[in-house]
């Protein structure tokens, strides 16, 4: 086990140290980047489980002293536990294929702020960026002091602000919203959107969603407003049950995605898979979608039935060649991604046993008798013990990080978890690790994957030098 990558404690520290945040979540190749960095330092300072506040009433006067009316701004909601980020990458794509001028707000990023906020798939440039930035720092304090006991804005709050402010400044056609947290009290809960979409729903968040499923269910279907339809996907009795409920009592319309779209795989490679899928329209001609794994069958599916209520009721030119072609240009980086073919060397943002179920579903199917090497750091609020108890059936070799996050958990928590899961692990600092685990998957012919959190997978990719 040590083999793959370790180092004692008395020598372990972190690699990249940064008082603010991790250093390889922002990186700047610009003349703005003395001032811009100092404007994400802003941003930064109100990170953080304690500066984590649901609720609608900030953001809304936020955006009232930016005169920025987010009523104005149309757009697809999407919110779940797992896939929201793949589902809101593909509707974009379509979108975009389809010859309209789209935008894209989804968290967190990876490798450079910038990831975050787009329009027809590029990062918002350092400049407007930079100047909406100040503009939304002024309207903070201002917010704040116009009524007694209102507090300053989150980093979401105000990235959220950013983004619908530069959205509505370009003339958008379609914004596609991807959810942070929850729903109900989400900062991009203050639109009205054309269409709300539901991903698969799980436990997480609980100390802010709810202790139970129905609960953490009917904060995620909080984005289901009055009139305007929901598409869902494959859920849990209990949580179809809440968002049927919600659906009803707000008057909207329940699209269930698999009783519209069915897909089956003919293939798969390090490229991606080879989807076969029949509508109600009829069947398509196969298309190579590039992302991997099962759960993204799922995804499409519901990325699929989305687009085409948009065709069927609002008229946008998305006929099946379009939609096909979209989702095989869809790029979503750190979701079972093929960074290194020798050794396959895979980077995926799992995080919960949802996520971690869906990975050790997709390794079954791909390792064939390869063994495989995992690299995984995590936050302190997640259920880490689920997670590796879900992953021990697939994994053979283990090294636990630290990451360079505030929320990071204790290396003693993260070994006592592995323990419980019975996963034998040794502990190391991620350049080591990484170096270690290719040299093993050489070696042995075996498989290397970094998981465990968003923070994990940027840091790795950061690593092995990828660029956004």
């Amino acid at each position: 086990m040590r083999s793959v990558g370790c180092c004692s404690r008395r020598n372990r520290r972190k690699s990249r140290p940064e008082p603010g945040r991790p250093a390889f979540l922002l990186v700047i190749m610009s003349k703005y980047a003395p001032i811009l960095d100092a404007k994400l330092t802003y941003l930064y300072s109100r990170t953080g489980g304690s500066a984590i506040k649901l609720g609608l009433d900030t953001i809304s006067a936020l955006l009232r002293v930016m005169k920025v009316d987010p009523l104005q701004l149309p757009c697809v909601h999407v919110a779940g536990t797992n896939g929201k980020g793949s589902v809101s990458a593909m509707i974009e794509s379509v979108l975009r294929e389809a010859g309209l001028h789209t935008a894209l707000y989804t968290s967190p990023h990876l490798i450079r702020f910038n990831e975050r906020i787009r329009i027809r798939g590029e990062m918002i440039p350092d400049d407007e960026l930079l100047r909406l930035l100040d503009l939304v720092e002024k309207a903070d304090q201002t917010q704040a002091a116009e009524a007694e006991g209102r507090r300053l804005g989150t980093f979401f709050e105000l990235t959220t602000a950013v983004a619908f402010a530069w959205f509505l400044a370009q003339k958008v056609q379609l914004a596609v919203l991807e959810t942070g947290m929850g729903g109900r009290l989400d900062s991009t809960n203050v639109v009205t959107p054309l269409l709300a979409v539901l991903t698969s729903v799980g436990m997480e968040h609980k100390s802010f969603l709810g202790r139970t499923l129905e609960k953490i269910a009917a904060e995620k279907a909080g984005v289901i407003k009055p009139g305007r339809p929901v598409v869902t996907g494959r859920q849990s009795p209990a949580v179809m049950r809440v968002i049927a409920d919600r659906a009803r009592e707000v008057g909207a319309s329940l699209i269930l995605a698999e009783e519209r779209v069915s897909i089956r795989r003919t293939s798969q490679d390090l490229d991606g898979q080879m989807l076969s899928v029949e509508t109600a329209a009829g069947g398509w001609a196969p298309f190579r979608l590039p992302l991997l794994g099962d759960f993204q069958l799922e995804n499409c599916a519901l990325a699929i039935a989305a687009l085409e209520w948009l065709r069927e009721e609002l008229h946008l030119p998305l006929p099946p060649d379009v939609i096909r072609e979209g989702l095989a240009k869809t790029r979503w980086p750190g979701r079972c991604q093929v960074v290194s073919r020798d050794p396959v060397f895979l980077v995926d943002v799992a995080h919960n046993p949802g996520a971690a179920q869906a990975l050790a579903n997709f390794l079954k199917s791909f390792r064939g008798d390869r063994p495989v090497a995992l690299i995984c750091g995590m936050l302190a609020d997640k259920d880490a013990e689920g997670f590796f108890k879900i992953l021990r059936p697939v994994v053979d070799a283990c090294v636990l990080v630290p990451l360079d996050s505030e929320r990071n958990m204790p290396m003693e928590k993260l070994m006592a978890a592995a323990k419980a899961a019975k996963l034998p692990a040794a502990e190391g600092l991620l350049p080591s690790a990484v170096k270690n685990a290719k040299a093993w998957a050489q070696k042995n012919n075996g498989i290397v994957v970094a998981a465990g959190s968003l923070y994990m997978a940027s840091a790795v990719l950061y690593e092995l030098g990828y660029q956004v």
